[in-house]
């Protein structure tokens, strides 16, 4: 075996000198600084008592219970490197809530499981979080061994459970010991396995506030089964769902119905999603997958639905919001408009002006607006005739924030982002993402800046900024684990 990397990790071993549980060691301190994690609590030098040489170890002198908490919130490594301070910490990681997460780890298969099996083995339990998910690991897991793993008494009152069977492939059933403790779980993520009817139809997660289902094969009977039991879930995550049991995979619907869910990301292949009942839910997040496809997403019913998108045209071939109807983001049926939603971001080829002012008046009280163009965009967007200066008043433009992705500067883009900027009194910041031109090409952007007419711009305050980098956050490309789909209140906004 070849020397350990700085992100690998040893094997655990009793401390020096002890028979007490096993620790995680690293091949040298500088490793551990580089990974920006802090210092140990009492990691200065001190005596048995926990006493630092340069004074008094108030750390030390918290309940067990405190520390014990503390422990647990760890990362694994230092979690369990506590042991090594004093006989005193050595009995706090056994009676602390196990953390065991190595998603960061790279070591061989047998390594890696040896490693797993003896921590369950000397810690007692309860666990707070088990995740071995396979980023580094170039093998898949025995299934009989993850069953083992998830019936010892290490993890009897799970709370966090993040499991991935298998990369890219969904012939592996996923372990019958899974959710023995879906009493307990408050957060689930599930990768690259197969799920079987009778494993979930009759359970109950009655704590379980956020899931994530990703490359999984199930029938749709079954994810409407967890779905349902599931009453407090606030963020639901589901991608790349393979519905192989059902025998006309594009007859399968999924319908949303939950009081408590918040945020809901998807990517599936299937005939017709319905939000049935959702009073709390915020963010309606398809994700960029070009290979998948939904015929029908219908709203029936989310009053306090703020964000929507990205929104392909060719991807979704209708969305419904109560009466309102778009097909393939033209407005084909609108009656009432959806005052709630503040965030719209869009995708089209076809850049057309009029089709967004008609998507503008679904969203009457819409202030942030992401629109992907295609680096093909093309239109004439000759909007001058049409919409004279009483219908433009009419319009009422409320943006705050507009961000164009793959914007080159040619005429018929910087005649589409103009009307914006004569008309949108409210507008605070307006970015041009993805031009061909360089950071500091002054003569591109003040090209820009007279085609675009900035000096007649209708809010005064507004600023513009153009950028050579794509961002892809609005195909959501950073949201990666359920619990991206809650860190920020507006999704879209770059993060790179």
């Amino acid at each position: 075996m070849n020397q350990a990397s700085p992100q690998e990790m040893h094997l655990p071993s009793a401390p020096a000198g002890t028979n007490g549980p096993p620790h995680l060691g690293s091949t040298s301190e500088s490793s551990e600084e580089s990974h920006g994690q802090e210092p140990l609590p009492g990691a200065a030098a001190r005596g048995e008592e926990g006493e630092d040489a340069g004074g008094v170890d108030y750390i030390s002198r918290l309940p067990d219970a405190i520390l014990g908490e503390i422990i647990s919130l760890l990362p694994t490594k230092a979690g369990a490197r506590t042991q090594t301070l004093t006989s005193r910490w050595r009995r706090l990681w056994l009676s602390a809530p196990l953390n065991l997460d190595l998603s960061d780890v790279r070591v061989y298969e047998v390594s890696l499981s040896s490693l797993i099996s003896q921590i369950l083995d000397a810690h007692p339990g309860p666990a707070r979080r088990f995740s071995i998910p396979l980023y580094y690991a170039p093998f898949n897991w025995c299934p009989e061994t993850v069953d083992a793993w998830l019936r010892s008494p290490a993890l009897d009152n799970l709370q966090d459970l993040d499991l991935e069977i298998q990369k890219y492939l969904h012939d592996c059933l996923l372990p019958a010991s899974t959710f023995r403790s879906s009493a307990t779980l408050h957060v689930v993520t599930i990768r690259g396995c197969r799920i079987v009817d009778g494993m979930v139809e009759t359970l109950c997660f009655p704590l379980l506030r956020k899931l994530a289902l990703v490359e999984v094969e199930m029938s749709g009977g079954s994810l409407n089964s967890i779905i349902a039991g599931c009453p407090v879930v606030e963020c639901l995550l589901l991608k790349g769902i393979c519905f192989s049991y059902d025998v006309l995979l594009r007859d399968v619907s999924l319908r949303i119905n939950s009081p408590s869910l918040i945020s809901f990301g998807f990517s599936l292949y299937l005939r017709e999603l319905i939000i049935e009942d959702a009073p709390s839910l915020k963010r309606l997040l398809p994700l960029c997958d070009h290979n998948h496809f939904i015929d029908h997403v219908s709203v029936i019913s989310a009053p306090n639905l703020e964000i929507v998108g990205i929104i392909y045209a060719s991807k979704y071939s209708k969305l419904t919001f109560g009466d309102t109807v778009i097909q393939k983001l033209a407005v084909v049926n609108f009656t009432t408009g959806l005052s709630s939603i503040k965030s719209l971001a869009i995708a089209n080829d076809k850049l057309d002006l009029e089709l967004v002012i008609n998507l503008m008046q679904c969203f009457p009280h819409l202030e942030n607006l992401y629109i992907k163009m295609s680096n093909k965009s093309w239109g004439k967007n000759l909007w001058r005739r049409k919409y004279h200066n009483g219908h433009i008043k009419y319009l009422n433009v409320r943006l705050k924030t507009i961000v164009l992705r793959n914007y080159r500067g040619i005429k018929s883009q910087a005649s589409f982002a103009t009307f914006f900027i004569l008309n949108a009194k409210m507008l605070q910041v307006m970015r041009f993402e993805g031009g061909s031109y360089k950071d500091d090409d002054a003569e591109f952007i003040a090209r820009q800046r007279r085609l675009l007419q900035l000096e007649k711009r209708a809010s005064r305050g507004a600023r513009f900024e153009f950028s050579t980098i794509i961002c892809h956050c609005d195909d959501q490309a950073h949201i990666k684990h359920v619990h991206d789909l809650s860190k920020a209140d507006d999704p879209f906004k770059c993060t790179c």
